[in-house]
């Protein structure tokens, strides 16, 4: 059955299955929010063939990796997710199970986080195309921004990084990494299909700087790569800073299938791991680590420099300084 033969409103009629009956209808969803909070929005568009193909993520896997970019953005500002709303636009001809599937994907990470879809919208396109606006709270004092850093804070990674490109390398490329065990090629390819927004991570740092009178922290997801949220994070808080290689948190299967080199820059540029980036002081920065733990790593250290410094406290290789342009830009 295809979008054309069901029209509109039927189609309508099966989207709102996703959504609370009792919010949707109207021409506006209504969500209350505390008079203590601040509300945060993020919008995040993707496209088909750009960010999803049934090549790599299948309509169940495009939805989830969907839905876990929006909370993601909400988990790098503090913000606790209320709701989301998609605007969906499709040919004709996609086919009607293509797109219920794609919606069960958002669903199942959505409710994972207590997070309705409460409305959207729905349009003709010749390419499949979906943009999402996520709505989140968070109390005003404890707003997690790329400004906030201060040099001679400690740089924290909340989790592996290149896991997700090389997922993806798998998907696109069988024959790569032959001798990794089912269980392994299994991991890396859920790291790029079903990844995990680390809203988990809020309550650990919410605990950690309850008490403290100046909310210490700055921070943003690493979605477009590892290094570019350093480098974003130190240039809009006019600082710099020195990352030490042998302290970046790379799964360790990377040693048995990939060079030293290619494995660096899969964690540094590959991008779509959705952990977090965070300056903060160094007691509160070991401190979180050691109560996240899997992979949450120290992995260097901020300066009074406006240079993003690659360093290596082994002493094999030479300093680089980092930079935006190897990593994926749309232009």
């Amino acid at each position: 059955m295809k979008v054309k033969d069901i029209g509109e409103q039927g189609l309508l009629r099966i989207l709102q299955k996703f959504c609370p009956a009792e919010i949707v209808g109207d021409d506006c969803a209504v969500v209350l929010t505390n008079p203590n909070q601040s509300l945060a929005i993020t919008t995040d568009m993707l496209v088909d063939g750009v960010h999803f193909s049934d090549r790599t993520t299948g309509p169940y896997y495009a939805g989830w990796r969907a839905a876990a970019a929006n909370l993601s953005d909400l988990a790098a500002m503090g913000a606790t997710p209320l709701a989301v709303t998609v605007a969906l636009a499709v040919a004709p001809d996609t086919a009607v199970e293509w797109v219920e599937e794609f919606y069960r994907g958002m669903t199942a990470c959505l409710q994972e986080y207590h997070t309705p879809i409460v409305g959207g919208d729905v349009v003709r396109s010749p390419v499949v195309t979906v943009a999402i606006t996520a709505f989140g709270q968070v109390e005003r004092d404890r707003t997690i921004c790329r400004s906030n850093a201060r040099s001679g804070w400690a740089i924290v990674a909340t989790g592996v990084h290149g896991a997700s490109r090389a997922g993806l390398e798998l998907l696109l490329n069988p024959e790569f990494g032959q001798n990794l065990t089912e269980v392994d090629r299994a991991s890396l390819i859920l790291a790029h299909q079903c990844p995990k927004p680390r809203l988990d991570v809020l309550p650990v740092f919410w605990e950690i700087l309850g008490c403290e009178g100046e909310f210490s922290i700055a921070g943003m997801d690493s979605s477009d790569g590892l290094a570019d949220a350093i480098i974003q994070i130190c240039r809009a808080s006019g600082i710099g800073a020195k990352i030490d290689r042998t302290k970046l948190p790379i799964p360790d299967i990377f040693s048995e299938i990939l060079s030293t080199e290619k494995a660096l820059d899969w964690a540094l540029y590959g991008g779509e791991d959705f952990e977090l980036v965070l300056f903060l002081p160094s007691a509160n920065a070991q401190l979180l680590v050691e109560k996240i733990g899997n992979g949450a790593a120290i992995v260097g250290i901020a300066t009074d420099s406006t240079d993003i410094w690659l360093t290596d406290s082994s002493g094999i290789y030479p300093d680089t300084i980092l930079k935006l342009d190897r990593g994926f830009q749309h232009f």
